[in-house]
């Protein structure tokens, strides 16, 4: 699977949107999460247009107009809204539970690319058809606070920041899952302490 840039800034935007409901802010502007994403506006536009037509985000007018999740995030999907953007999760059409398009091979049901192809995109849906965008909201904020990083649209003063984490090759520590299993571990001991 290839994650388009179309994509990619969906659900970079609909995650900021996720936030900014969590921090308190109702709406956000544009130009906002353009520039707390460092996209050009005209492509953030472009895609809230879109993500609006599919439901998923509202705008709303006036002085302290701009756009919001129309719905919760518990109830976007991450994998719907990958698809409602590329359209299909498998790396190739002819695998697509979706969008299936046959191909160019003799005999696709003795395919051995198809056959990987599928598992392909049978992992890639597990994950992404398990999680919302409340839960990908949940595991962010939780890992800006515990690195005392504001989050973007909190009220100045909320937090301490911290300065910019420098970049480095992507750590499987640092993935949503390992974030969420430390959740869930986190949520489990609250839980048994209030039952001591």
């Amino acid at each position: 699977m290839h994650l388009s840039k179309k994509a990619e800034y969906a659900l970079r935007a609909t995650i900021n949107l996720g936030i900014a409901a969590e921090v308190g802010r109702a709406t956000v502007s544009g130009s906002e999460l353009a520039e707390v994403n460092r996209l050009p506006l005209k492509f953030i536009e472009r895609i809230l247009q879109e993500l609006r037509e599919a439901e998923l985000v509202e705008t709303h007018r006036g002085k302290f107009g701009g756009y919001s999740l129309a719905k919760p995030a518990n109830q976007i999907g991450v994998g719907q809204l990958v698809r409602q953007m590329d359209g299909r999760l498998a790396p190739i059409c002819c695998a697509s539970e979706n969008a299936y398009q046959p191909c160019t091979c003799p005999d696709e049901d003795h395919c051995g690319l198809r056959m990987l192809m599928i598992d392909v995109r049978n992992a890639i849906a597990n994950i992404l058809d398990r999680y919302t965008i409340a839960q990908v909201v949940e595991v962010t904020l939780r890992k800006m606070r515990r690195d005392g990083v504001v989050p973007p649209f909190a009220k100045p003063g909320e937090e301490s920041a911290r300065g910019p984490s420098s970049r480095r090759k992507a750590d499987p520590a640092d993935g949503f899952l390992a974030g969420l299993s430390q959740l869930a571990t986190s949520n489990q001991a609250s839980h048994e302490n209030h039952h001591i």
